[in-house]
């Protein structure tokens, strides 16, 4: 089932092209550089376009991103979808881009991680802030290291989670550890050697059998990076080590004991959003997620937290991943 756009306003595609002065081929155009510039998954010609600005087509995932880093704007203010609280989404002005000066690259890095906020009172959204813009300028510009830092990031299928830590990857230099991409060869041939399916990831055998000793080896390579003085970034779920009080407790002891910075970030995001993202990336690990939409999500605890100091992203309809978009493009100098 299609996402549903009750708020969508195609016809702001038209007034933005318009007011930029670009026809539907140069869209076309510039939307492909910005795909391969950030790697979305996105073919774009003027019949896309002109299907967009119709309301014919609803524009996917990575088509949105596209148009918002092209004219500058946010979904709400492109009409793809009503604004968040807070969230400014002015309809009736419209800036053109040759008149748009790009912010300073340490600012854009700095909104791009506003999404950041305090999940509990015991941490300090600034100083995690201070601590990766430092990252970025000791790559760019020389700084000091105050020592390894672990941060975890967490998140259910679809969140986007993955896109927050390379960003955090890419802007400190610290390298990211993905469960998936450690484990999935070796989980899907374990898993068949054991009487299962290679893409099972929803079965008691996965859950008691296998899921343990992927994030063991999550784990495990971590600590090796750590004590070679590595700061490193985890991307895994951790729905159910979040979910632990006890193992919470566990890893701070262990990072402290080890004189390394922690940092646990939560990212959320709603069901729709989430549930378009899986789709869009078509992974065979979630045909049954696809299949049994409405038996997964009943499980899924959209209030669950981590049992511990942590961060939340934001991260509903995308708002999060469009402020990394913004940042990317500032540090990489685009101006389209």
């Amino acid at each position: 089932m299609a996402r549903k756009n009750p708020d969508w306003k195609p016809e702001l595609l038209h007034q933005h092209r318009e007011k930029f002065g670009l026809t539907l081929e140069d869209v076309g155009e510039k939307l492909r550089e910005i795909a391969e510039r950030h790697g979305f998954n996105i073919a774009a010609n003027f019949q896309t376009v002109w299907g967009h600005e119709r309301g014919s087509i609803y524009p996917g995932p990575h088509y949105r991103r596209a148009y918002c880093r092209l004219y500058r704007r946010n979904e709400a203010q492109l009409g793809f979808r009503a604004a968040l609280p807070g969230e400014d989404a002015p309809v009736d002005s419209i800036p053109v881009a040759t008149n748009r000066t790009l912010p300073d690259q340490s600012e854009a890095v700095r909104q791009a991680l506003g999404s950041i906020r305090a999940g509990t009172a015991d941490v300090d959204s600034d100083a995690l802030r201070d601590r990766v813009v430092d990252a970025w300028r000791q790559r760019t510009t020389g700084g000091s290291n105050d020592g390894p830092s672990v941060v975890l990031v967490g998140g259910f299928a679809g969140s986007g989670k993955s896109e927050f830590a390379k960003f955090l990857g890419g802007v400190t230099g610290w390298p990211i550890l993905d469960k998936d991409s450690l484990t999935r060869p070796l989980v899907d041939q374990l898993l068949i050697a054991l009487g299962g399916e290679a893409h099972d990831r929803s079965s008691a055998l996965y859950r008691e059998k296998v899921r343990p000793l992927e994030y063991r080896c999550l784990m495990e390579a971590a600590w090796d990076n750590v004590d070679c003085g590595i700061s490193t970034i985890l991307d895994a779920p951790f729905v159910a080590e979040f979910a632990q009080a006890d193992w919470m407790q566990r890893f701070q002891n262990r990072c402290r004991s080890k004189r390394v910075s922690v940092a646990t970030i939560w990212v959320e995001c709603d069901p729709e959003s989430m549930r378009e993202y899986i789709e869009f990336r078509g992974a065979a690990r979630d045909a049954w997620k696809m299949e049994a939409w409405d038996e997964y999500i009943a499980t899924v605890d959209m209030e669950l937290r981590p049992k511990g100091p942590h961060f939340v992203v934001d991260n509903r309809l995308g708002a999060a991943v469009a402020l990394v978009d913004e940042a990317r493009d500032v540090l990489s100098g685009a101006d389209l």
